[in-house]
C-alpha cells in the first residue's frame, strides 16, 4: 500500500512583528500530539515536534501553527520528509536568524525515531 497526498500548505501560517527585534533571544514550541500518516502502511505516526527559533522580524502565531499541523494528520510521508517540509514551511514564513525542529516520533515495532532539522547557524542568544 502507498499513500500519495497533496503536501499542506503554508498559506496556513500566520506571522506577527517580534517584539524585539534587536535582540537574540530563544523561542520554544512544543507540539506534543503531532500526526501523519505513514506512506506505506497508511497507518497514523504520533510524534512530539519541538520547534526552537531566534526570530529576525517575524514571529509564527500559535493557533496557525496548530492548523498548519493539523493538515499533517491525512498526509502520507516518511518523518523525514514531514520534518523537513515544516521547517522550509516554518523558515519561508517566518525567515529566522535561526530554526530547529526536533520531531520525536512514538515508538513502532520497538523503534524509536528522532529526526532532528536545523537552518542557518544558532548565534547567541
Amino acid at each position: 500500500m502507498s499513500i500519495s497526498l497533496s503536501d499542506p500548505s503554508r498559506d496556513t501560517l500566520e506571522t506577527f512583528d517580534n517584539p524585539f527585534p534587536d535582540r537574540n533571544y530563544v523561542i520554544e514550541t512544543v507540539c506534543p500530539e503531532f500526526t501523519s500518516l505513514c506512506p506505506k502502511t497508511g497507518q497514523p505516526d504520533f510524534g512530539t515536534l519541538t520547534i526552537t527559533y531566534i526570530a529576525d522580524r517575524q514571529c509564527f502565531e500559535l493557533k496557525s501553527l496548530k492548523l498548519y499541523l493539523q493538515q499533517y494528520r491525512n498526509h502520507g510521508a516518511f518523518y523525514e520528509r514531514v520534518t523537513n517540509l515544516i521547517l522550509d514551511d516554518l523558515v519561508a514564513v517566518t525567515r529566522p536568524r535561526w530554526m530547529r525542529i526536533d520531531a520525536a516520533f512514538t515508538p513502532r515495532g520497538g523503534i524509536r525515531t528522532t529526526v532532528i532539522v536545523e537552518h542557518g547557524k544558532r548565534p547567541q542568544a
